[in-house]
Order: C-alpha cells, then sequence, then structure tokens
C-alpha cells in the first residue's frame, strides 16, 4: 500500500442535533440528497439551514435541493487525532453560501484551495449521515 493510501483521511462524526428547524434537511441527508434555504425575498441562497434569510431577515425561506459542489476556499489538516489526521475548511457552494465541513476520502496531501469538490454522506452511529466533501 503506497503512503497517499495509507492516508486517505476518515473521521467519525457525533450525531447531529436533529431540531425541528432542521429536520427537513436531516430527512433529506438520509436519502442522499443535500439541501440547502433560499430567500424568496431576496432570492439569497444560505447556509446553515435556518427560517430566517440571515441577509434580509425574511421568513420567507424555501427549501432547495443542491447538486452540493463547489471549490474548495479554505482547509486545515488536524495531524494530532487519536484517529489520525483529517480534514476541515470551508467549501464555497456553486450556489454561493460557504459551508464549514470535513473533507474525508481523500489523502491530505491531495487537497487544495480552489480545487472542486462534492458532497458525500458520512454516516453516524444511530443518528442521520452529516454531509462531508471530497475531490470530485
Amino acid at each position: 500500500m503506497s503512503d497517499v493510501q495509507a492516508e486517505v483521511m476518515t473521521r467519525d462524526i457525533p450525531v447531529p442535533a436533529v431540531t425541528v428547524e432542521t429536520k427537513p434537511f436531516w430527512d433529506a441527508a438520509a436519502e442522499g440528497r443535500f439541501l440547502i434555504k433560499r430567500c424568496t425575498g431576496c432570492g439569497q441562497a444560505h447556509w446553515y439551514p435556518r427560517a430566517l434569510c440571515p441577509f434580509c431577515f425574511s421568513d420567507k425561506t424555501v427549501w432547495e435541493e443542491s447538486p452540493g459542489e463547489g471549490v474548495i476556499y479554505s482547509y486545515s489538516i488536524m495531524r494530532r487525532s487519536p484517529t489520525g489526521p483529517y480534514g476541515i475548511g470551508y467549501v464555497t457552494l456553486d450556489e454561493g453560501p460557504a459551508v464549514f465541513t470535513n473533507f474525508l476520502g481523500v489523502a491530505p496531501e491531495a487537497l487544495s484551495i480552489g480545487q472542486r469538490v462534492k458532497v458525500r454522506f458520512q454516516p453516524t452511529e444511530g443518528g442521520p449521515p452529516v454531509p462531508a466533501f471530497a475531490p470530485v
């Protein structure tokens, strides 16, 4: 096995807190679909999904399915972990919002700013899967 294969990042992700406001997102995640919110008042897409638009404070927001594709804006590799290295950072979705996320299934050295990535759902123990991103 090569060094790159040996260092593919994996990480156990805790079960997310599911609230009344975020339940549609987690239900879609369980089906393998990635949702974001869009404000019908100002037209802006936003992340983290919430009832009020963070741009204009309108309560006229709707769920929208996203392909979950974008580019790495920033990232950091956490090397001092009992389970091995893992990556976290921001992905700017094609729709505009920035998502703070984990990078999984890739060697730490294979990540780069501006790299195209796509959402992958990471299982959790007893809860819905959470979105993480991997290079396309």
